[in-house]
């Protein structure tokens, strides 16, 4: 699904939708868009995650909900509510190069980072590695589209805090392949979260971050 088909989508829905809901896809509709726009694997990447971080975020008030939590809770949601299936489709179409691929590299799996930082406790990063990857081998027997799901989203999140906090280099031709794949994949999530979230329009998908005040708010 491209920006524009979805873009269209809201213009014709958007009065409809709850308010908090508007507010997120308005707001991860304008990063995809931008995304679309994006003529590098680096800055693509970083737009689709803001994108993907408006879909999912929730306003926690004093509840601090550890990150990794909401994004596997806010996955497995939408694909119990993804009727049209576009979301496993993505996941098995690609299983065979790009998420195995993915699965299967060190460098986006953040325990080996732990460990090389001499962190504690991360001395037995390849045996967390292995059962890592023993348990997505056991989802592709099973079909299980959530547990692929959750699993490739802790990789795509090491390579997001690569890049948000300056681990890597623009333009580098390290890695550069595993960067592409997960721009490719993203580019194909994405969209798809946003659709389903459209499509679950009377559901409550909880207040967004950095509500939009009123400028007489005081």
């Amino acid at each position: 699904m491209s920006y524009q088909t979805l873009k269209e989508r809201q213009r014709a829905e958007r009065v409809n939708y709850p308010e908090n809901l508007s507010l997120r896809v308005h707001r991860a509709l304008s990063w995809f868009g931008r995304a679309e726009q994006c003529n590098d694997e680096d800055g693509r990447f970083i737009f689709l995650w803001i994108s993907f971080n408006a879909a999912y975020a929730n306003e926690t008030g004093e509840l601090r909900i550890p990150e990794g939590r909401r994004v596997s809770d806010f996955l497995s949601r939408l694909v119990e509510l993804d009727s049209k299936n576009d979301l496993a489709s993505i996941v098995w179409d690609n299983y065979s190069n790009k998420i195995r691929l993915l699965l299967e590299n060190r460098y986006v799996f953040q325990p080996y980072w732990d460990f090389k930082n001499r962190l504690l406790g991360y001395e037995d990063w390849e045996d967390k590695f292995d059962a890592a990857k023993k348990a997505s081998h056991k989802a592709l027997a099973s079909h299980d589209t959530s547990t692929v799901l959750n699993i490739v989203s802790t990789r795509l999140y090491t390579l997001r805090n690569q890049m948000i906090h300056g681990g890597s280099t623009y333009g580098s031709s390290i890695n550069r392949k595993q960067l592409i794949d997960c721009v490719q994949l993203m580019g194909q999530l994405v969209p798809a979260i946003i659709g389903i979230m459209m499509d679950n329009s009377n559901l409550h998908w909880g207040e967004g971050c950095y509500p939009v005040i009123d400028s007489n708010d005081s």
